[in-house]
């Protein structure tokens, strides 16, 4: 492991996240809205990886740095994307609505501040953060060992289940006939979260490739750690969870299936 490098790149890696944010920042204050930040959630993590690539050029094994940087951005960029078609032609996102009222109107300078502190900065130190194993990866010198191949096999099985996830609700929200019910096919049989699952499996198989470093994988646990809080407790199920408790069905969907490991649904 080289740490000099690897600390030394620390700071780029900083940038990089913070140039994205920033720049999501600025077009969320001309727009007047502020969900444009969960388009820039995914990319910055690649402009990091891509980053770390290229600081940590003759330091790492060649191999690892080239795994972990493709799998981090095809990871992040599909992530955008998705989320960015997902939101065009919506207003701001309610949840970020709720946030940022206490601030002020929209457009309000008062308000555009408060999203910069709370949202914006937030995130970035979060990307920092949760891609700390992608970074330190790319400064481990030695061969990956079967321990990597299972952390690209994990991250690959996250992805599938995320995109197949993302595809089936998008395809039942685009038919009429489904409005107003709650989305209970597929891999949402199996588990109510299956995109939040999948980033689970993701960002784990990412360490994963890391641990043929036994103190690099020790210097980055925080990573995995903080994206499952995230995931599970945090912005991700219990948020969306209190937001679709009140609707028509839904505690009885909660009965039945699984609240984030996939498992087949509960009889009635």
């Amino acid at each position: 492991m080289r740490w000099g490098a690897f600390g030394a790149g620390l700071g780029v890696a900083a940038g990089a996240a913070l140039a994205v944010l920033l720049a999501a920042f600025a077009v969320g204050v001309r727009l007047g809205r502020h969900r444009g930040v969960d388009v820039a959630w995914g990319a910055a993590f690649a402009a990091v990886a891509l980053s770390a690539y290229g600081m940590s050029a003759g330091h790492g094994d060649g191999g690892r740095r080239l795994l972990l940087t493709l799998l981090t951005v095809v990871w992040g960029l599909r992530l955008a994307g998705h989320i960015a078609r997902r939101g065009r032609g919506h207003g701001e996102d309610p949840r970020y609505e709720r946030m940022l009222a206490k601030a002020g109107g929209p457009g309000s300078r008062g308000r555009d501040l408060y999203a910069l502190r709370k949202v914006y900065l937030l995130q970035a130190a979060l990307v920092w953060l949760v891609s700390l194993p992608v970074q330190a990866g790319q400064y481990v010198t030695g061969p990956m060992s079967p321990l990597a191949v299972a952390g690209a096999a994990l991250w690959l099985l996250g992805i599938t289940f995320e995109a197949a996830g993302d595809h089936q609700l998008a395809r039942f929200r685009a038919d009429p006939a489904n409005r107003g019910r709650i989305m209970d096919r597929g891999l949402w049989s199996w588990t109510r979260h299956p995109n939040y699952f999948g980033d689970f499996c993701v960002w784990w198989g990412l360490f994963l490739i890391v641990c043929d470093s036994p103190a690099a994988a020790a210097a980055t646990l925080v990573a995995p750690l903080v994206m499952s809080y995230l995931l599970t407790a945090g912005s991700g199920k219990a948020l969306l969870e209190r937001h679709m408790a009140g609707r028509p069905g839904y505690a009885e969907y909660v009965a039945r299936t699984s609240g984030f490991l996939p498992r087949p649904p509960r009889r009635p």
